[in-house]
């Protein structure tokens, strides 16, 4: 940890290469993991919440119901050691390969790992728990200024801010409403407190924020109806860890993004739509990265959704509870969109549209909670150094809103259309580019390529890296 003062200290050591990360949560402790596997490199993770240093929002969770939704055999944190995450289970007496565990234990796997490689790699890590504010790029680096005042140095910066906070859906004006009764962000408080056990919860989502937060209701005693609403009333699917590892799938058996969903709906009717899913993971990055912007506006429009819930499952045990509270009549999943939400005394007044209705519903609720999920739109970003980068056109959207502009080797693309030499992004913020690049498989591949590509840049030419 930096305190104010010291940067100076950090500023007077020297190293062929440092790099400066800025988001201390998944992605950035991968990449800050994986550097130091490469000699001659320093690297200064910087992170403002400190609880969430290591694992970032997903698995800071310390709730049992939260668990991942990739089996324990394909969550090592390094791309050349399969069975890093397995051995360090069994070194804690718990089971890996096929299971499914808690999110709670992965976070602290990354944070025994983050921890380790502080100890073990002495001054080339440095942890730094403060707000970056500002970074500017001069000929020969990188200035970073931090909200206490300190400036810090380097030869590269990577954004790995993970995903912006969910915005307001559609018909919800977020700010009238009394926090008491409408939750915009689940993930910055207990949504649960303050709810009698027996009262009525809108959850505006049905994806896997929606999952976590009524498995998290449901945790906590909460007894009352819970209705899910979402434009498709489409939920995630489950696993079956039954079903054989499919044989990945590593040409293109389409020459268009459409052409291979095509292609994924004939080879589902003879064999487990799972597998089909799971056998083209090796291609969709280039697919998608080969589509052209119409296929790929196409996609978005009409088959995310539906993408969604077929490619991001659940663990059986999570499906399973999700299953028992729609069968004992607790939880409902409707499609369908909010219209208005007003508040009525103690409760929300929430009209809501039934799709391909035409008159709207009226239903009263304790409480509303936006579950949308994470967003990319930088033009609705809140975050400070987002906003002034983009201001000051450092930074652009990518062409369909889902998160920074790129290009292929990870460099931000400025809003003159030039890609930035020292200012990086990586993580869900490059799904523009990528779009499979949420989970932890794909991420590690990223952040794998890319520590290689860091370290080496003195020797493939620096600036053109």
């Amino acid at each position: 940890m930096i305190f104010p003062n010291a940067a100076a200290i950090l500023n007077s050591l020297s190293s062929p290469t440092r790099i400066a990360i800025v988001g201390g949560g998944f992605s950035g402790t991968m990449l800050a993991l994986n550097l130091m596997q490469q000699p001659g490199v320093e690297v200064l993770l910087i992170e403002r919440d400190q609880p969430r240093l290591g694992g970032g929002v997903a698995y800071s969770t310390s709730d049992d119901t939260h668990l991942l939704n990739v089996r324990a055999a394909n969550m090592s944190a390094y791309p050349d050691q399969p069975g890093h995450f397995n051995d360090w289970l069994a070194a804690h007496g718990m089971a890996g390969g096929a299971v499914f565990v808690t999110r709670a234990t992965y976070g602290r796997y990354l944070r025994e790992n983050l921890t380790a490689a502080v100890t073990k790699f002495g001054r080339r890590l440095s942890l730094v728990h403060d707000e970056v504010i500002d970074v500017e790029e001069r000929h020969d680096g990188v200035t970073i200024s931090l909200g206490c005042g300190d400036v810090i140095e380097a030869d590269r910066v990577v954004l790995a801010v993970g995903n912006l906070p969910p915005h307001d859906p559609p018909g919800v004006d977020g700010p009238s409403l009394p926090p008491a009764l409408y939750t915009g962000d689940p993930w910055t408080g207990l949504c649960e407190e303050g709810l009698a056990a027996d009262s009525e919860v809108l959850v505006i989502g049905t994806g896997l924020t929606a999952i976590d937060v009524i498995l998290r209701l449901a945790a906590c005693g909460f007894a009352g109806p819970i209705t899910a609403l979402s434009r498709r009333g489409l939920r995630p699917h489950r696993h079956d860890p039954a079903l054989p590892h499919p044989a990945k799938q590593l040409a293109k058996p389409a020459a268009t993004l459409p052409g291979l969903v095509d292609w994924a709906r004939q080879d589902a009717r003879r064999r487990d739509w799972r597998q089909v899913v799971d056998s083209i993971r090796p291609i969709t990055q280039m697919m998608w990265s080969g589509a052209i912007a119409d296929e790929r506006a196409r996609f978005l429009r009409h088959l995310r959704p539906f993408w969604d819930i077929h490619r991001h499952r659940l663990a059986p045990a999570v499906a399973d509870q999700i299953d028992a509270l729609v069968e004992r009549g607790q939880l409902r999943f409707v499609a369908g969109k909010v219209t208005s939400i007003d508040t009525v005394g103690t409760h929300l007044q929430v009209a809501w549209r039934p799709r391909g209705a035409h008159v709207a519903q009226r239903l009263q609720v304790a409480r509303a909670i936006n579950c949308t999920g994470p967003q990319g739109d930088l033009l609705r970003a809140s975050d400070p150094l987002l906003r002034r980068l983009l201001v000051t056109g450092r930074i652009r959207a990518d062409r369909h809103r889902l998160g920074l502009d790129i290009d292929r080797d990870c460099h931000v693309v400025a809003a003159d259309g030039r890609a930035s030499l020292r200012l990086l992004a990586i993580g869900p913020m490059t799904r523009g580019d990528l779009w499979e690049v949420v989970a932890v498989p794909d991420i590690r591949i990223q952040v794998g390529a890319l520590a290689r590509k860091l370290a080496n840049a003195h020797w493939i030419g620096g600036e053109g890296l």
